[in-house]
């Protein structure tokens, strides 16, 4: 005979609702223990990897591992953006943006305080950052104590609402906008002249420097000049690919945790799909028996024991995938070692990782099925058809 038909498997699952919703129940919340692990880990890689422009160049020291690193003389700033490489905005000035970082520490709206990044930006550096936008008042003047903040920052931090006072360096500033820039790492940061912020964070030098290509291909040879020059002493990167980097070790990191919590969590629910099964195998001795006599093959019924272990676990599974829909609406916060400051993004919930949660219970299940499916297929038919 064939394989035992999908239905049998089906009304067995139905008529054990008690310990199939437990079962199921369990398995649920491994998986959705796993997509939140996954959403985490994505989220804060998102939040790096949509920050750069793939159009857009970065240069800092040699040598250096991030911006706050980093250090930018003006005669070397001013050096490279009298490249013929680089493009020219309407007025017909090269399109680069000399800036500075630092980080300061602030309280958070919930009585905590840590660090955020400080950007001292220049005139084009908005037209750099396409992703960026004000959504409230207005941009800064340069020159006057006024600064913009992220989305994240003006959610999270006191005193950082439009009209606020904020202190930074000794000094009031007033908050004049707040942009948003779409997930990415600027949500978290505070902007302001860099011109005024050399001399009021005691900076004489520039961090960094953002440009724009006039052309892709420009970026190779751009490099090559500038690096192999020794009174430059810099590196050159694609905007795009240097926050990508920063974001691979902590998003790593981040996953290796939260899939070593899982596997432990795991391993009650593939012992509790065990039992569940088992018990299953017990109940339907004669069952089983009489499925034999009639000419179903031992591997009949090893299939469907463990299509319907399968099946358990994939109704764990969806449920769990719907409980972790709502964690695209959490927001959390992490140290971004690049900068030793608090980097605040939303979680990240794609298809491929609720995909990932479904398999991942679909595994559960199978292991969880194996041992009492074998039982099944391997029970002597006279021996079951005995039991009453």
């Amino acid at each position: 005979m064939g394989r035992i038909p999908l239905a049998y498997n089906l009304r067995n699952l139905a008529a054990r609702r008690v310990s199939t919703a437990l079962t199921a129940l369990g398995i649920a919340l491994v998986a959705w223990v796993f997509i939140f692990t996954l959403a985490l880990a994505g989220g804060f890689q998102a939040a790096l990897t949509t920050t750069g422009v793939a159009e857009n160049a970065i240069v800092i020291r040699k040598g250096s591992t991030s911006e706050l690193m980093s250090i930018l003389t003006r005669d070397v700033a001013s050096a490279i953006t009298s490249q013929g490489e680089i493009a020219r905005a309407p007025d017909g000035t090269p399109l680069a943006a000399s800036e500075l970082m630092v980080v300061w520490n602030l309280p958070r709206k919930s009585g905590t305080t840590t660090n955020v990044v400080v950007r001292g930006v220049g005139s084009k550096s908005l037209a750099l950052r396409p992703k960026v936008h004000l959504v409230e008042g207005r941009q800064f003047r340069p020159g006057f104590d006024e600064i913009m903040v992220g989305r994240m920052v003006a959610e999270r931090f006191q005193d950082c609402g439009v009209g606020d006072r904020l202190r930074l360096a000794g000094r009031e500033w007033t908050v004049v906008g707040v942009f948003d820039a779409h997930g990415s790492t600027y949500d978290s940061e505070i902007w302001g002249d860099v011109e005024l912020f050399m001399p009021v964070f005691d900076r004489p030098v520039y961090q960094s420097l953002t440009l724009r290509l006039a052309e892709p291909g420009y970026l190779d040879p751009l490099k090559k000049r500038l690096e192999s020059d020794p009174r430059m002493n810099v590196e050159i990167e694609r905007e795009d690919r240097f926050y990508a980097d920063q974001s691979g070790e902590l998003a790593s990191m981040l996953r290796m945790l939260g899939l070593f919590v899982t596997s432990i969590m795991s391993l009650g629910a593939i012992f509790g799909a065990l039992n569940t099964m088992y018990a299953a195998v017990g109940n339907r001795t004669r069952e089983i028996g009489t499925l034999r006599a009639i000419g179903f093959s031992r591997g009949a019924i090893l299939t469907s024991f463990l299509i319907e272990s399968v099946l358990l676990a994939l109704t764990g599974g969806a449920l769990g995938c719907l409980l972790a829909l709502p964690v695209r609406t959490f927001t959390t916060g992490t140290m971004n070692f690049a900068t030793f400051s608090e980097l605040a993004f939303r979680f990240q919930v794609t298809p491929g990782m609720l995909l990932a949660g479904l398999l991942f219970s679909a595994f559960m299940g199978l292991l969880g099925g194996y041992l009492p499916a074998r039982r099944a297929a391997t029970m002597p038919i006279v021996d079951s058809l005995r039991q009453a």
